[in-house]
């Protein structure tokens, strides 16, 4: 019970504090488990990012979800994942419910100029540390950079990861590849809201839509909009488009993972109990595909063929956390003020161990502040 009760207490403190994005929900994660509490090293860490990349859903919740999995089994799995989800639900069903009311979204960017400086450090920290294990040698330093270079021509991160993958495997085993190109073995894998307004609607129809994006989701928010627009908006006309938008940029704005836009229009669509079928079924899959797979990945690290494999995802994906880190910090550092909260928050974190969590608030505090001086 106790490491149940240790579970749920840092999962709801990370879902309430995690703003940025994936990257950054990924980075908090490791100081919380790896640097301060040490549940797991590097290279699990790093190993559990890899099998979050090779399954859909949201990568920040099922790391959330394999922690908690590892540290309390099935009990844990279940907590880590709520947990990291439930604050940023209850924040959304707040917003959902005035923007019932009044028809536009609260501004929160004086909170966003001081909370993603800080963001950046802590994610510049993660990278560090991380890619110390990651890059383990000159193909995986290679693999990275190719990456990174090809992330910006626009080529598909979905692509990049498995691409990446695969060629550290076949590179780092062609010797075997050649001797054994006859007998290839196979891997070791062992209410309020708009209900009246909405015709056609049907509870259940709402909870299998958002089913099957959580089911098949991978990539970017902006893969997210294609599916919610073509569902919602094009094919049964319950949205609007500036619904839609409203409701990706309340995933965007809030803390925690962005897959709380279906609690939003759940919610739009069918009151209190839309939001709750539909968060139910966007994040169901998530919970399934992680029990599948959190028990293959000691086995696939065990062996040459998949252990590679991992290895090049994991080179890979901390490639594309670093080319997302530089188009965030682009966007986030734009002024002196927000340059230093970044240096600051980095100097604090690497060399006085100070807690994120004080970090975010203060840099909370300096957007507030700079709000009422402007």
């Amino acid at each position: 019970m106790h490491k149940l009760t240790e579970l749920a207490k840092l999962f709801l403190k990370l879902g309430t504090i995690a703003f940025g994005g994936p990257v950054a929900h990924i980075a908090m994660m490791h100081n919380e488990t790896v640097e301060k509490r040490k549940w797991l090293d590097d290279q699990h860490f790093l190993d559990l990012i890899g099998a979050t990349n090779l399954i859909p859903g949201p990568n920040s919740t099922e790391m959330a979800i394999h922690i908690g999995f590892l540290r309390a089994g099935w009990r844990g799995l279940i907590i880590g994942g709520v947990c990291f989800a439930a604050p940023a639900i209850m924040i959304v069903l707040f917003l959902a419910w005035l923007y019932t009311l009044y028809g536009t979204l609260p501004s929160v960017q004086w909170l966003l100029y001081g909370i993603k400086p800080v963001v950046i450090a802590i994610i510049l920290q993660a990278l560090w540390q991380l890619g110390r294990k990651a890059i383990k040698d000159r193909l995986t330093a290679t693999m990275a950079l190719i990456v990174f270079v090809l992330y910006f021509m626009n080529i598909n991160e979905i692509a990049l990861l498995f691409a990446g993958g695969l060629a550290v495997m076949l590179i780092k085993n062609i010797r075997q590849l050649r001797k054994q190109t006859c007998c290839i073995s196979l891997l070791p894998f062992g209410g309020f809201g708009i209900l009246s307004q909405v015709a056609n609607f049907s509870f259940p129809t709402l909870f299998l839509i958002f089913l099957k994006i959580g089911a098949v989701w991978y990539g970017s928010g902006y893969v997210l909009l294609a599916f919610l627009r073509s569902d919602f908006v094009e094919r049964l006309g319950w949205l609007t488009d500036q619904q839609l938008l409203d409701a990706v940029a309340i995933g965007q704005v809030t803390p925690g993972p962005l897959f709380t836009t279906a609690t939003f229009i759940g919610f739009l669509i069918g009151g209190f109990k839309g939001a709750v079928l539909a968060t139910l079924g966007i994040f169901m899959p998530s919970f399934i595909f992680v029990a599948i797979s959190n028990p293959l990945i000691p086995r696939l690290r065990k062996s040459s063929w998949a252990g590679a494999l991992l290895d090049g995802i994991n080179a890979a994906a901390l490639s594309l956390m670093g080319a997302v880190t530089w188009q965030l910090g682009r966007s986030s550092l734009v002024d002196i003020l927000s340059i230093c909260i970044a240096v600051l928050s980095s100097v604090l974190l690497v060399r006085f161990k100070i807690n994120a969590t004080w970090l975010i608030l203060t840099g909370a505090l300096a957007g507030l502040l700079k709000l009422a001086l402007v």
